[in-house]
């Protein structure tokens, strides 16, 4: 009996080694999308100050498709240990359990929440080859071509999607959606001049913009972005139930132990927090956010009852 006691002793000891131990090998954060986009791009400038505030090499890996839901579904089916984590914008969070029939996870449900990181207005750009200076000129030009102007989005349930779904609902207009895997590809087409008309986050295209590769005609914020002061608002021009925030937040499989989720919480914020970091992503267009995993529960809910209304009215589908 002794030996018994002993050896349970010794057993939990080990594990409980283990456990305070972490991390004790890498990271890896998902990115359920192609590199290049908005959350790619979140992801990589977070994980060097992760990896010095943990002690560990925090790796970004891709993991494209189905707008996201293939990654989320692995992440939710990974161990709850900590290493695991999802990185991933609105559309996964809170526009695919309404668009995918038999999605493979819940968000709401499957995972332990950790933080809303940044967020960022959409902005509404045109190739410099369409002749509309201004929306009211791009509305008549879209009127004109009677819905055969491509509109590139980073996949079905984006926030640019959602933005162009909402944008010809309240304008009377229509187009070709051509979803893609990731915002990288979809400005790439945009920018070469193969697709027209996109609403994309602005830290994704703020460079070509002042390049004059794009032209911006109009932001989806309630008020007009200090990097591009002279590019009104959509609510300023009239539209005001355009205010479309596109957000990117992270998350880990449902399950984490409570010190390993601090621990995690704690690496973010204090990238998020370093003015190198933050400078990174500030200059580009985001926000920093940097929310409790408790004040991503509430806005997590309250956005799933946003988008479900605005799918459902819309009649927004994965076309």
């Amino acid at each position: 009996m002794k030996k018994t006691i002993l050896a349970l002793l010794a057993s939990a000891f080990v594990a409980t080694a283990a456990h305070a131990a972490f991390p004790d090998k890498p990271v890896t954060i998902t990115v359920p999308f192609p590199p290049g986009g908005s959350t790619d791009m979140l992801a990589r400038i977070m994980t060097p100050k992760m990896s010095e505030k943990l002690g560990q090499p925090v790796i970004v890996e891709n993991k494209p498709g189905a707008t996201g839901a293939i990654g989320a579904a692995q992440i939710k089916r990974a161990a709850p240990d900590g290493y695991n984590v999802l990185c991933a914008s609105i559309g996964v969070w809170a526009a695919n359990p309404f668009l995918q029939k038999n999605l493979a996870y819940d968000p709401a449900k499957d995972f332990d929440l950790l933080m809303v990181a940044v967020k960022s207005p959409n902005i509404l750009v045109v190739n410099p080859n369409v002749p509309a200076k201004d929306v009211k000129e791009l509305i008549a030009y879209l009127k004109q071509k009677n819905g055969k102007v491509s509109f590139p989005s980073s996949g079905a349930g984006s926030s640019d999607h959602l933005s162009i779904a909402l944008f010809w609902m309240i304008t009377n207009t229509t187009g070709i959606h051509v979803p893609y895997k990731g915002g990288g590809p979809a400005i790439a087409d945009l920018v070469a001049g193969h697709a027209e008309v996109s609403f994309q986050n602005l830290n994704n295209v703020i460079q070509h913009i002042k390049a004059g590769k794009l032209r911006a005609l109009a932001t989806t914020s309630e008020k007009r972005s200090p990097l591009l002061p002279d590019v009104p608002t959509m609510v300023e021009l009239g539209y005001r139930d355009m205010v479309v925030t596109s957000w990117q937040a992270l998350g880990a499989p449902k399950g984490l132990p409570a010190d390993v989720k601090a621990k995690l919480h704690e690496s973010m914020v204090a990238a998020l927090k370093d003015p190198e970091t933050a400078k990174k992503l500030t200059d580009p267009g985001f926000e920093i956010v940097a929310s409790t995993p408790e004040e991503f529960s509430r806005f997590l809910n309250a956005e799933l009852a946003k988008w479900k209304t605005v799918i459902e009215v819309g009649k927004i589908t994965l076309d």
